[in-house]
This record gives structure tokens, sequence and C-alpha cells, in this order.
């Protein structure tokens, strides 16, 4: 299964070089775990306070592979550094920390 996503959050505004630091450097298992989850192509910009990322899903279940992540020590350590830099969208769907987005045009 394939799958593009695009998703947004707001960076607080006095964390973004800290979240860019961060990403500079991720800590040891998280870039392992994204590509053992099945996540390609993962992409993360920033224009002002918003973050904009875009990745592929190259796997076979989607939801299984997201709570493998979400199980993993290395993972759960980093979302303990990351996660306190945002704040997500207040228009976001039920349970989203990321608001998904709607592709509505794609060009290979």
């Amino acid at each position: 299964m394939k799958k593009r996503f695009g998703q947004m959050i707001k960076v607080k505004p006095e964390k973004l070089a800290e979240y860019k630091k961060w990403h500079a450097n991720p800590m040891p298992g998280v870039n392992e775990m994204i590509k053992e989850c099945g996540l390609k192509n993962y992409s993360i910009y920033s224009r002002g306070e918003y973050l904009f990322t875009y990745f592929e899903y190259e796997g076979e279940d989607f939801d299984a592979d997201m709570a493998k992540m979400a199980a993993d020590p290395a993972t759960q350590r980093w979302w303990d550094v990351v996660k306190p830099l945002m704040s997500p969208l207040p228009d976001r769907a039920e349970g989203e920390f990321w608001s998904d987005m709607e592709e509505i045009y794609h060009l290979d």
C-alpha cells in the first residue's frame, strides 16, 4: 500500500530555533524507526510558526505501524522533547496532533 500524507501544525514561535536544532541531529533510533514503520520521503518545512510535513507510507497496515512507532522507547523520548515545542491546530480532528490535509492534486 502506498499513500501520501500532508500534515500541518504550529511551532511555538519562541521554540522554532530549538525545533530546528533537534531536527538537524535527531536522537539515535528515531530515523531508523521512521523507516522501519514504512515512512519514506519524510520532510518537514517551516513558514513562520507553521510547520508542514510530507511523507509517503509504503507498508501494509498504517495503524499497526503507527502503534509500533508510538510504543518505541526511542520515539517516546523524542516526542517528550519535540512535542512541547509545538501547538496543534485548533481545528484538528479528534485524536490528531499533526493535522491531516486533503490531497487535491498530484503529478508524478
